[in-house]
């Protein structure tokens, strides 16, 4: 059996040992080499050519951020931040998906986590994923310009308050969705007469800065999602992390309104937010058209209540095997035979457009 060949880089020789030594109790993986920076990291990786790369975000000399730059436009390895959870790390984590990360951990409590063990089993199942992603990282055409990525938007985003809600998308996604997110969002029009809810798999604390994030790059409304609020046309709303998004319809004398309403019912199948919890509650609830998009992402979450949008009259896209770094929900979804259209994440917004 090959072992996954794991390289490991952090600027603290306890974190690299901690880290090392989790990776190496288990058999079918074992840490090749360790770096102590970006610019030793990238040495390493030309020398050793590892299959998967965790890597700190916070480092001094040549940060993660910028190591993960150079490395996607060199030499593309798929690459794991460890990320501290302070408003800064959250931030640094969300622009690293955005640039080719296939994913992230967390550290517990900083960044020297003595209870890394802690996430021990996430560490592991995500290298597993990301050593599956090598090849597929190889051969995507990965955007990591942030100057090339559309920015076109209004001096200010007026939001109608008042405008009738007449047609929904939701869309589901979970490794390499960040990234997704960042080539679809951006690109609709400040004008599309929808709404957009939005399930990532994402922990507490990195759902805001993704929504802060996409909001600045985008010209419709991105924020993370609130409890009770009222979803606009024009408006895209991200699912805090560790919370279900619901919906329900109030009825008044001029029109309906969806509202949104989180909640922390278990997990279904292991994930809180739920895109099958999400699409149950929206086609309960929503009277009118709903198109769901269905992007990269490990299991099957999504798949299950796709047959209540059909039967709502609605539509369903699924990334194609081309473009997700895994293809696994996409797959799942199109499995189910539900899926009306099949596109790579480059044209995902066109065909939504289209469909609208």
């Amino acid at each position: 059996m090959n072992k996954i060949k794991v390289l490991v880089v952090d600027d603290s020789a306890f974190m690299r040992k901690v880290i090392s030594d989790i990776i190496n109790s288990y058999p079918d993986m074992e840490v090749i080499e360790k770096a102590r920076d970006g610019n030793d990291a990238l040495q390493k990786i030309e020398t050793f050519s590892p299959d998967v790369v965790t890597m700190d975000v916070e480092m001094p000399k040549l940060d993660g951020l910028s190591a993960l730059k150079n490395i996607m436009d060199t030499n593309p390895v798929p690459v794991i931040m460890l990320s501290s959870l302070t408003q800064n790390g959250a931030e640094q984590t969300v622009k690293a998906l955005q640039f080719g990360a296939v994913d992230f951990i967390p550290k517990p409590s900083g960044s020297i986590s003595l209870d890394i063990e802690k996430v021990k089993d996430d560490i592991i199942s995500k290298i597993r994923i990301a050593a599956g992603a090598k090849r597929k990282l190889q051969n995507l055409n990965i955007n990591h310009d942030l100057n090339s990525i559309v920015k076109i938007k209004p001096p200010t985003k007026k939001i109608d308050y008042k405008k009738q809600l007449k047609k929904l998308i939701v869309m589901g996604t979970s490794t390499g969705g960040p990234k997704a997110l960042h080539e679809v969002l951006p690109k609709i029009p400040v004008n599309i007469d929808a709404a957009i809810l939005i399930v990532q798999h994402m922990p507490p604390g990195f759902t805001k800065s993704l929504a802060d994030r996409l909001d600045i790059l985008s010209q419709i409304k991105v924020k993370e999602a609130e409890h009770g609020e009222k979803v606009i046309p024009g408006c895209a709303y991200i699912t805090p992390g560790n919370y279900h998004l619901n919906v329900e319809s109030i009825y008044n004398q001029i029109k309906k309104d969806l509202i949104i309403n989180l909640n922390q019912n278990n997990p279904i199948k292991g994930h809180r937010p739920s895109v099958d919890e999400m699409l149950l509650s929206v086609t309960k609830h929503f009277w009118s058209d709903i198109i769901c998009v269905i992007m990269t992402g490990m299991g099957s979450d999504g798949s299950k209540n796709l047959h209540l949008i059909k039967q709502k009259g609605g539509k369903v896209i699924a990334e194609h095997q081309s473009t997700c770094i895994v293809y696994g929900m996409p797959k799942a979804a199109i499995q189910t035979g539900n899926v009306d259209s099949i596109v790579p994440l480059e044209d995902i917004t066109k065909e939504i457009i289209s469909m609208i």
